[in-house]
This record gives structure tokens, C-alpha cells and sequence, in this order.
């Protein structure tokens, strides 16, 4: 290596480079997948398996979970472990996870399926998290002097696989059986998640990791915790990922919604999004070039800040929303791995640690704000709902529930009689219990309560109950557009985080212009 880091054999050891590079950037296909796929089954997995929506909710967050094991309690181990180790780490949680995924279909009927196809889920996602701890520094030790470029064309393979995920599980769905096989079958689609799994591993595992740029320097592993934890703008970096994660992870929940009520199909709005994030970091190189990090970050928090108040205020014209989605994708886009090369370029010191945290405390500020935003989307539900047809559907359900609970309780413990009912006693009186609660404060009130009434609906539409079909459709034709309402005047205030956030990097950007412009600092 010359003093720059790079490799000095530029016609074998820059090869080697690309194809360390090429293979942990296809890495990012298996959480993609993994997350789209498993998402688009879980309707499967349900029917299939007798799973109340709790079940299925807590498989499709499993991976979250396994991923959060591995950034919050394997990454700060990482200069200890080493890059490599890290890569194959993520490597066995794939493979065991999805195989342990598709065993559970052989432990159909049998109680312990649900434990099967959850801690299936969180292998996947312990890959997931493994490989984002090996990757983001890897990149930076593969590209010490054009760091945050090389952050936003690593990243840029997660939308992409969004994209070939989503495509892929949506033609196999239509395609359904394709002679004696059922395409379209959750096994099928979970299966296809092994192809870029080995596809990475093939060209990982062959070639010589480099160190990280600590490790490399000498730094002792106590000395980058100390300084990680003791150095403001460390800090500071963090907590304003926390905040454009907030921005990312909270708004997706709902934007996808607002395109389709406007007659947008889901797949194109999954293309129209993150194809967009995609080619976005692919072609980062130009906007690193001629705005510098800082830039970048303050024209993406405006962007973003822009685009939300274009959702909270366009109701309908796809036209429109399909630019503030532009808008909205074209902010976001640059947030996580700018960051990441901010942190990387400007703290190096902080190491894999520093960029481990910064994931790791980000996701969790994510969750946080999808949490909140819901809550404030639930606020203003009521504005927006009709209270008749409301009324009407909650006190349907109030009439006939007792009597499918009924049944439910009578087919406890009786496999064939619970997959012929197609539900379970659970799930029928969370309904129940649900509606009862809503109706209940409505009478004593005389007004909805926002919460109530929204998980009342949402647990009747979730139930999926054949024998109801028609009650459920009144339910979405109930909840859909308060749920809209809702969901843009949570934007409202989302936004100001948005223009807090491009305050913040205008300062810096200015900062950095009266010394001389944008320095990468580098590790003697």
C-alpha cells in the first residue's frame, strides 16, 4: 500500500479490490430480499400455518431484531474480530437463516413452526446486520480517499435489491404454478434468496481482506472506545443520524399508502422510490465532487424537509405526488451513507465503531419515530373518519364475532378443525375485544378515540376472515382515507426535523469554507 492507503499492484491488487468490493456490495441483495420477500409472503405464511397477525408480525420484524443483535453486540467487537471473520459471520447467518426458514414448512401443524420460521428470520437478519458491519468499513479500507463516493455506491445496492426483489416475488405471485411447481409458493420465493448468498460468498471468501484503517494505524481497541465516547462531534454525528433515520424509516410507513390511494399500482411505487435511491448513490460521484458531504447533507435535509410538506398538502393528482416521492427519495437517498462517510472521513479515529453506533443508534432512532408517527397519524384519524359507516362496522363486529370466537375455543388444540375455521380464537377475539374498546368510548364520549378506533379496523382487516370479506372491504373503505389524512399530518411534523437538520450542515458547510474547504482527515 502507498501512503494513501491504495494498492500499489494496481493490475493485481486493485482486481482483488474490485472484486472484494463487487462481492459486498451484492451482500446487500440478501437483506434486500430478505425484507421485501418476507414481507410479501407473510399473508402466506398465515394461511398456511394458522398464525395470528401477532405471529406474523413478529416473524416479518424478526430480522430487524437479529440485525440490531449484530450492530449493537457483535459490531463493537469488530477490530478484535477482524473484516473477514465478520463476512463469513454474515454468510452463516444467511444460509442457517433461510434454511431454518424453509424447514418450517415440514412443521406445518405442529407448534413449534412458528419458533422455526422465527428464528429463521432472525438468522436472515443477524446476516443482514453482520454484513453491514463488515461493509461499511471494509469500503473505507478499500477506498480511504474517496470514502463517502464509495459509501453511497455500497449502499445503492439496497434499493437496487428492493427493486429485483420486489419484481421477482411479484411476477412469481403472478405466475403462480408453472407445471408442477408453484412458483409463486412462499418456499419458492424464499428459496431465491440462497442465489445472491452464494454469489457473494464465491467472490468474498477466495480474496485477502484488508485491516480496518485502525487496526492498520496500530490504534488499540481502548483508545477507539475512548475516543468514540469522550469526542462531542462523534456524538454529535449520531444523534443527527438518529434524526434523519427518523426521517427515512417513519415517513416510508406511510408514503407508499398516500401514491397507491392516488391510483399508483405498489410495486410501481417501489420501483418509483427506490430505483430512484438507487441510480441516487450509483451516481453519487458528481454531487460528492461539487457540494462535498456537508453540502450533500444540507441539500438532501431541504429536499426531504420539501418533499414531506408536498405530501402533507397534495391529497390526490398522481403528477404531483409522484414528484414530492422524487423529491422525498432524492433527500433520503444520500442520509445513511453520506453519514457514514462524514463519520469515516472526518472522525477516522472512531473506526468501525464509530460507524457501527452511528447504524446502530440510527435504526433505532428509525423505529422510534415510526412509533410516533403513528401515534400522531392516529391523532387525527377521527377528523377524517365517517362516524355512520364507523359505527356501523364496529357494531357488526360486536354482533357477530362472539359466535367465531365461539367456534374458535370449541377447535382449540384440534389442527384439522382450526385449518378448516382458518383462523384462531385469538385472533377472532382480538377483533372482538378491540371493536368493544372503540365502540365503547365512542358511546361514553360521544367522538372517536384515534387509537382505538384505527387498531379496531386495523385488526379487522388483518384478521383476513373469509366468512367476513364483505365487512372487512367496508372497514378499508372506512379507514383507507383517515389513515391518509392521518399519515400527511404526521409529515407536518416530521418536516421541521428536516430543515433543523439542513440548518445544522449549512453551518458546517460554512464552517468548513473560511478553512480552506473540505479536508479528509487521515490516520498517521
Amino acid at each position: 500500500m502507498n501512503k494513501h492507503g491504495d494498492y500499489v499492484d494496481m493490475n493485481k491488487d486493485d482486481i482483488e479490490r474490485k472484486k472484494l468490493f463487487a462481492g459486498i456490495c451484492l451482500a446487500l441483495f440478501p437483506t434486500a430480499f430478505s425484507f421485501i420477500l418476507v414481507s410479501n409472503i407473510l399473508g402466506q405464511l398465515k394461511n398456511e400455518f394458522i398464525l395470528t397477525n401477532a405471529d406474523v408480525g413478529y416473524i416479518g420484524g424478526a430480522a430487524l431484531w437479529g440485525m440490531s443483535i449484530s450492530l449493537l453486540v457483535i459490531g463493537p467487537l469488530l477490530e478484535k474480530i477482524g473484516l473477514k471473520k465478520a463476512a463469513i459471520g454474515a454468510f452463516i447467518g444467511h444460509i442457517s437463516g433461510v434454511t431454518l426458514f424453509l424447514i418450517g414448512y415440514f412443521f406445518q401443524g405442529d407448534p413449534s413452526a412458528f419458533w422455526i420460521l422465527f428464528l429463521g428470520a432472525i438468522g436472515m437478519g443477524v446476516g443482514n446486520g453482520m454484513i453491514e458491519v463488515a461493509g461499511n468499513p471494509l469500503t473505507a479500507a478499500l477506498y480511504p480517499d474517496n470514502k463517502t463516493t464509495k459509501m453511497n455506491h455500497f449502499h445503492s445496492f439496497y434499493p437496487a435489491g428492493l427493486v429485483v426483489g420486489g419484481l421477482l416475488g411479484w411476477v412469481m405471485t403472478q405466475i403462480g404454478d408453472l407445471g408442477a411447481i408453484n412458483v409463486g409458493h412462499w418456499t419458492a420465493q424464499i428459496a431465491i434468496v440462497y442465489i445472491p448468498i452464494l454469489i457473494y460468498g464465491w467472490l468474498l471468501f477466495p480474496r485477502k481482506f484488508p485491516k480496518t484503517e485502525t487496526a492498520e494505524a496500530g490504534i488499540p481497541t481502548s483508545e477507539i472506545f475512548k475516543y468514540t465516547f469522550t469526542t462531542l462531534p462523534v456524538l454529535g454525528i449520531i444523534f443527527l443520524t438518529i434524526l434523519t433515520l427518523a426521517m427515512e424509516m417513519g415517513p416510508m410507513r406511510w408514503i407508499p399508502d398516500v401514491l397507491q390511494s392516488a391510483g399508483l399500482h405498489g410495486i410501481l411505487v417501489l420501483v418509483w422510490i427506490s430505483g430512484l435511491m438507487f441510480l441516487l448513490r450509483l451516481y453519487a460521484e458528481p454531487f460528492v465532487e461539487k457540494l462535498t458531504p456537508p453540502g450533500m447533507l444540507l441539500v438532501a435535509s431541504f429536499l426531504t424537509g420539501f418533499g414531506l410538506l408536498m405530501f402533507a398538502f397534495i391529497e390526490t393528482g398522481i403528477v404531483l405526488l409522484m414528484l414530492a416521492g422524487a423529491m422525498y427519495a432524492a433527500g433520503i437517498a444520500f442520509f445513511v451513507p453520506t453519514m457514514l462517510g462524514l463519520m469515516s472521513e472526518q472522525f477516522p479515529k472512531a473506526g468501525s465503531l464509530g460507524i457501527v453506533l452511528l447504524l446502530g443508534m440510527g435504526f433505532f432512532g428509525g423505529g422510534v419515530a415510526n412509533a410516533v408517527i403513528g401515534e400522531i397519524a392516529d391523532s387525527y384519524l377521527p377528523d377524517a373518519l365517517d362516524e355512520q359507516a364507523t359505527v356501523q362496522v364496529l357494531e357488526q363486529v360486536e354482533q357477530e364475532f362472539p359466535e367465531y370466537v365461539e367456534m374458535a375455543e370449541e377447535a382449540a388444540g384440534n389442527t384439522e378443525a382450526l385449518a378448516a375455521l382458518g383462523y384462531r380464537e385469538a385472533e377472532v377475539r382480538n377483533v372482538l375485544e378491540r371493536s368493544e374498546e372503540a365502540l365503547s368510548h365512542y358511546q361514553e364520549n360521544g367522538e372517536f378515540a384515534g387509537n382505538l378506533t384505527g387498531n379496531a379496523l386495523r385488526a379487522l382487516i388483518d384478521s383476513g376472515l373469509e366468512q367476513e370479506q364483505e365487512l372487512i372491504d367496508q372497514a378499508n373503505t372506512v379507514l383507507a382515507p383517515a389513515d391518509n389524512y392521518g399519515g400527511r399530518m404526521a409529515f407536518l411534523w416530521v418536516s421541521p426535523l428536516a430543515f433543523f437538520t439542513g440548518i445544522v450542515f449549512i453551518i458546517w458547510f460554512i464552517r468548513d469554507k473560511r478553512r480552506g474547504g473540505y479536508k479528509i482527515q487521515t490516520l498517521e
